[in-house]
Parts: C-alpha cells; structure tokens; sequence
C-alpha cells in the first residue's frame, strides 16, 4: 500500500521480504543499499534487540559508503503488546509511518 502511493508521487521502492532470517539474505539487502543508497527497516517486533537492529549493523558494517541518508527502522510501539483490537492496530507499523520513514530518506 504505502509503495503504492510512494510511486504516485514518483518514489519508486525496492522491497525485500525476508523468508527466513537464518540464515539472512545478506546478498540481496547490500545490493538493494548499493542500488539505492537508502535502507528503511520495517519489523513487527519492538524497537530494542530485534531483526531489524541486525540488518542496521549489518548495512552499515559492510555498504556505509554507500548510504546517502541515515537508515531508519519502523517498528511496533516499545510498549506492552495490546490484547484490544483498536489498540493494537494502533500499536503496528502502518503504511502512513512507512511512506513518512521514505520520504524522510528522500530527503523529501
């Protein structure tokens, strides 16, 4: 949805859905930041201790060079997990912080 409404306004996403995190596609993510000089890290986890964290050390461990903006990670609220609904729609990423989190990378 959010790459969607990103390339009505001519952002185009590469996006990586990682089917198993062990052992982690390295490849495909160094050349995604090598091709696109940006990283955004979406995770249904908490902000602490997480996948994500990993693929930040990771990028920034081995294609540094290569970023021209900071890379930012969306992730769950860092509170309790909800048990209502409402709240916990709430308490996921949604596609509104995930067009916010690109076009901050795009500087735009």
């Amino acid at each position: 949805k959010a790459a969607d409404e990103l390339a009505e306004e001519g952002i185009s996403c590469e996006i990586i859905d990682l089917r198993t995190v062990r052992p982690m596609d390295r490849k495909a993510i160094l050349e995604s930041v090598k091709k696109t000089n940006r990283l955004v890290v979406l995770e249904e986890a908490w902000p602490f201790g997480n996948v994500a964290t990993e693929i930040t050390y990771l990028v920034q461990s081995e294609a540094f060079d290569y970023l021209d903006a900071p890379v930012v990670k969306i992730n769950t609220a860092d509170t309790p997990a909800p048990y209502s609904p409402v709240l916990l729609e709430e308490w996921l990423p949604n596609s509104n912080e995930v067009v916010k989190a690109i076009k901050k990378v795009m500087y735009k």
